[in-house]
């Protein structure tokens, strides 16, 4: 900047070209994020198929229904699936954000450089499996036919639990499931930031005489602090969405299990599948959406009232 306080050539060409390095992660959110907004019309449209077949020519063509596309929350499911999907995302919450914890402290414990790897990598990969695959490994201990814990009861004289026929197991099966495949992913988050404190806060606690369950709940945890509130805030975001390959993928789609595996992703899908109403569909996403757009605020605004530097915004 010039002395009288405009900015000269080369400063507007630095500016200019570190601006160009946004572009791409612009263009992404614009492309990707913004641009399909505009389709949330078909939420409240009874969406056909017009000559010429162009999906923007069919939305403006399409006839406005109003609410119409959301009366599927009339059926006599909505109740189950609501039920479902909030109690479920809300334990998952809670043992997620424990667990993950946990396991991020033990692991930044941990002295030997090998055995610390050893265990991230063990811990991170199941996040990367699908859930088609991760199907196969529950299969293979719950197969009524070949299923190892069947085999199991059959030897010890018990008679074999049918479990794809029967409801009580599924609450703990899909919550171990979920744990098992999302803790890795979260507690590496933590890991992360316990590995930015300054060591020299755990030395003076060590100097104070301060045992190491008093130095992770005086200087680790609170320098966490953050980072957890800001995960739990995300989550809490997401609470009115299910993991479709968690519910439909593991219990193998038995409808015997609908009472404890329906939740409002399934039951769309389902739906859809069936009846090929697009509207109901794009219905459906968009609640899921704005009851998430709400949680986030309300769930920000308490935490700014609680602790302000802790806050999304």
């Amino acid at each position: 900047m010039t002395a009288s306080g405009k900015i000269s050539s080369g400063s507007r060409k630095k500016n200019l070209w570190l601006t160009t390095m946004v572009l791409p992660g612009a263009i992404w959110l614009l492309l990707i994020r913004y641009l399909p907004i505009f389709g949330i019309t078909i939420a409240f449209k009874n969406y056909r198929a017009y000559k010429p077949n162009t999906f923007w020519n069919n939305i403006l063509r399409s006839e406005w229904v109003g609410l119409k596309n959301f009366e599927f929350l009339k059926s006599p499911d909505t109740l189950v699936m609501i039920r479902n999907t909030l109690c479920y995302n809300l334990v998952w919450i809670i043992l997620g954000l424990i667990i993950s914890v946990a396991f991020a402290i033990m692991m930044s414990e941990l002295r030997k450089r090998f055995l610390a790897k050893t265990y991230q990598t063990m811990m991170f990969f199941p996040y990367f499996l699908s859930w088609v695959v991760a199907s196969y490994f529950v299969l293979a201990f719950l197969d009524p036919t070949s299923g190892l814990i069947p085999a199991l009861q059959k030897q010890a004289g018990l008679k074999p639990t049918s479990f794809y026929q029967d409801t009580t197991w599924w609450p703990l099966i899909l919550t171990l499931c979920n744990v098992w495949k999302n803790t890795g992913y979260s507690a590496v988050l933590y890991l992360a930031a316990i590995t930015g404190i300054d060591a020299s806060q755990y030395e003076a606690a060590a100097v104070d005489g301060a045992t190491k369950w008093q130095q992770i709940w005086h200087v680790t945890l609170p320098n966490i602090r953050t980072m957890i509130i800001i995960l739990l805030i995300m989550n809490v975001g997401k609470i009115f969405n299910a993991d479709f390959g968690l519910f439909y993928n593991v219990p193998q789609n038995s409808g015997m299990l609908y009472p404890v595996t329906q939740v409002v992703d399934t039951y769309v899908y389902r739906a859809y599948a069936n009846t090929h109403n697009l509207g109901m569909s794009t219905a459906a996403g968009f609640l899921q959406s704005l009851v998430g757009f709400f949680c986030i605020i309300g769930t920000n605004a308490i935490v700014r009232k609680i602790d302000s530097d802790s806050s999304l915004f």
